[in-house]
C-alpha cells in the first residue's frame, strides 16, 4: 500500500503547472544589465588608465570630452555611419549569394571539394587589407573597390558555414529523404538547407563580422567623393591628431557592429533554437 501511494505521489507531481513565462520587461532587463555593467567597468578602466598617467591626455583622453564630442557632432557622425551600413549590408548581402553558392555547390561535389574546398578557409584566413592593392587597380578608388574587400572577405566564411553545416547533417535525414522521393533539387531545399541551418547562421554571423571589418579597412584607405563614411571620418580624425573625435568615431563603429549582431543575427539565432526546440519557452 506504501509503494502504491508513493507511485502516486510521483504521478501527482506530473500535474503540475509549467512555470509563466517571464514579462518582457524582466527578459529585457535580464539581457541588458549585463550589457550595462560591462560598459560601466570598461569606462571605470579607461579612466583609471587616464588617471594613472600612462599617457598625455592629449594623446589618450578621458571619457568624459570623448562623449561630449560624441554628443555634439551626433549628427555628422549618424551620417557617416548610415553611409557605412548601407554599404556593409550591400556588399553583405552579395556575399550571401555567393558565399552560400559557392557553398552548396563544393558541399554536395567532390570535385569541386577537391579543387577549391581548402582554398575557401585559405581566403577566409587573408587579411581584408591585402585585397585592396588588388582592388584599386581592378575598380579604382571608389564603391567598387570597397565592394570587392567587403565580399572577398565575408563570402568565404559564408560558404565555410554552410559546407560546415551540411557535412554535419545526420545520414539517417538523407536516407529518409531519398526514400520519401527528394532527389538533387528537391534534397536540397526541403532536406539539407534546413537541416544545415544552423551552422548556415553561424556562418551568417561571422561572415557579417568579418565583412564590417573588411569594410572599415577599406573605408580607411578608399576616399569617395561625396559620401563621407566612418572610415574617412576615423583617418581624417588620425590625420589631424584628435584623439577626441578618433575615439568617438571607434565608439560609433562598435555600437553599430554590436546592434546589428544583437539585432538581426542575435534574433535570427533565437528563431533558429526555437524552431530546432532549443529555447526552454517557460524559462524564456
Amino acid at each position: 500500500m506504501a509503494l502504491l501511494e508513493r507511485d502516486l505521489a510521483g504521478l501527482d507531481q506530473l500535474d503540475l503547472p509549467v512555470p509563466t513565462k517571464p514579462s518582457f520587461r524582466a527578459r529585457l532587463w535580464s539581457s541588458a544589465w549585463p550589457k550595462l555593467l560591462a560598459i560601466a567597468i570598461t569606462l571605470l578602466v579607461w579612466q583609471i588608465v587616464v588617471w594613472s598617467g600612462w599617457r598625455r591626455e592629449d594623446l589618450l583622453p578621458p571619457p568624459g570630452p570623448v562623449f561630449s564630442n560624441l554628443f555634439h557632432n551626433f549628427a555628422d557622425y549618424a551620417d557617416a555611419a548610415w553611409t557605412t551600413l548601407q554599404r556593409g549590408v550591400e556588399g553583405f548581402l552579395l556575399s550571401i549569394v555567393i558565399g552560400a553558392t559557392i557553398g552548396a555547390g563544393v558541399s554536395r561535389s567532390r570535385i569541386l571539394r577537391a579543387a577549391i574546398g581548402s582554398m575557401i578557409t585559405g581566403l577566409q584566413t587573408m587579411p581584408s587589407v591585402a585585397w585592396f592593392p588588388l582592388a584599386i587597380l581592378l575598380f579604382q578608388l571608389g564603391e567598387g573597390a570597397v565592394f570587392f574587400v567587403v565580399v572577398m572577405g565575408a563570402a568565404p566564411a559564408i560558404a565555410n558555414g554552410l559546407i560546415t553545416g551540411i557535412d554535419h547533417i545526420q545520414p539517417v535525414l538523407l536516407r529518409a529523404g531519398r526514400v520519401l522521393g527528394a532527389k538533387r533539387w528537391s534534397a536540397l531545399r526541403y532536406v539539407i538547407l534546413p537541416a544545415a541551418l544552423p551552422s548556415f547562421v553561424g556562418g551568417l554571423k561571422q561572415g557579417w563580422a568579418f565583412a564590417w571589418r573588411s569594410l572599415l579597412a577599406a573605408e580607411l584607405i578608399a576616399t569617395v567623393p561625396g559620401h563621407i563614411a566612418l572610415g574617412q571620418q576615423l583617418h581624417n580624425q588620425q590625420e589631424l591628431f584628435d584623439s577626441t573625435g578618433m575615439l568617438a568615431v571607434m565608439i560609433v563603429i562598435l555600437v553599430v557592429g554590436v546592434a546589428v549582431d544583437a539585432a538581426v543575427f542575435g534574433t535570427l539565432e533565437r528563431a533558429v533554437r526555437r524552431r530546432y526546440g532549443l529555447i526552454d519557452e517557460a524559462g524564456g
